[in-house]
């Protein structure tokens, strides 16, 4: 199986993707793509966010305009994402995009894929294969009936085979689905038969509420497998909270470390404290301290500091009042009302 460690290396701008490298998160920018202003806006609000790698539509010509203003205003790596006009994949080599997401067998001729994938290959660019359930080539959806894993990934292999005609090797593959197992099942046959590193993705999977389910059962399960180099958690919604769920994500499989990991209870008939407004008032507090420390809001002291006793500093409630501890000892008794306030003291001391 070729897990992460094991694929191909690429480097998208800088931030390495397979052959070992740290998961990255990526997001696409949702603004209208001839807006300027609004993308480069989004794209620096993604940029703050954490993303490591930026995906921008380029429908047309005059959205290449935009591309080269995104790589003039952030720092982060762009990928253009194309379709059909290879024309397109060209001129935003030329603008010096650090990725092209394109299908080869979609934009025409042999001649045609030539030309890009010599293009990416003088300009040290990769090229993500792009797979997706629904858009399938005809010939391979009439030999399995439907879109299988087992055709996903064939129409992967296919596309690469295309590139490599070339000598291009430099590629990522994604094979998304809305559908969890499917796409779940289908990276992981990828990972039995592609050298490539891949990028992992539920497609379509929603809004916020589901969307980070499905992702989290069908990314995470991926990774904690080792499968999967780079992630992007697609939602109907605002793509910082993308980027906000995929570092969640890798934080909570232990692929990403940094910032404080934030464990509680989920209360029960012994809390006499209003543990759930103080654990998302904690969360809220502590979400921009850059400490590398895990921290506990437990309900009560029965079982707090022992069931949270691998965390570095928690707090746990009695009546009305709680306590607060470090590496599962009591260090100190305070009210409800100073609970909070004291625990974030103790953390700056930390």
């Amino acid at each position: 199986m070729f897990t992460n460690d094991k694929t191909v290396q690429v480097n998208v701008g800088g931030v390495l993707v397979g052959g070992g490298a740290p998961v990255s998160v990526q997001s696409m920018l949702c603004a209208e793509a001839h807006d300027i202003e609004g993308n480069i806006r989004q794209g620096k609000a993604l940029e703050n966010a954490g993303c490591d790698i930026i995906r921008v539509s380029v429908p047309d010509m005059q959205a290449v305009k935009t591309l080269y203003a995104l790589k003039e205003n952030l720092n982060v790596p762009i990928v253009a994402d194309i379709h059909f006009d290879y024309r397109l994949a060209l001129e935003s080599i030329a603008a010096g995009v650090d990725k092209i997401r394109i299908n080869p067998g979609n934009i025409g001729s042999e001649d045609r894929i030539k030309a890009v994938a010599d293009g990416c290959r003088n300009k040290g660019i990769p090229i993500r294969i792009g797979v997706n359930s629904g858009s399938l080539e005809k010939h391979i959806l009439e030999k399995y009936g439907s879109p299988t894993p087992e055709a996903m990934v064939e129409s992967g292999l296919y596309h690469i085979s295309l590139l490599e005609k070339f000598d291009f090797g430099d590629i990522v593959l994604s094979l998304k689905s809305s559908d969890t197992v499917r796409m779940y099942k289908a990276y992981e046959l990828a990972a039995e038969k592609c050298r490539y590193p891949l990028h992992l993705g539920v497609t379509e999977a929603g809004t916020e509420g589901m969307g980070v389910i499905k992702s989290a059962a069908g990314i995470g399960g991926l990774l904690l497998r080792d499968i999967g180099a780079t992630i992007r958690i697609s939602l109907t919604d605002d793509p910082v909270k993308e980027v906000e769920a995929g570092i969640k994500l890798l934080k909570a499989i232990d692929k990403r470390s940094g910032g404080i990991k934030f464990v509680s209870c989920p209360t029960c008939g012994r809390t006499k404290i209003d543990l759930i407004g103080i654990a998302k008032q904690a969360e809220e507090r502590l979400q921009d301290i850059n400490k590398d420390i895990t921290v506990a809001i437990m309900g009560c002291v029965v079982n707090g500091p022992g069931e949270a006793k691998e965390a570095d500093i928690g707090i746990a409630g009695g009546d009305g009042c709680g306590v607060i501890f470090k590496n599962g000892e009591i260090i100190k008794k305070v009210s409800e009302e100073k609970l909070l306030d004291t625990l974030i003291e103790e953390i700056e001391k930390l």
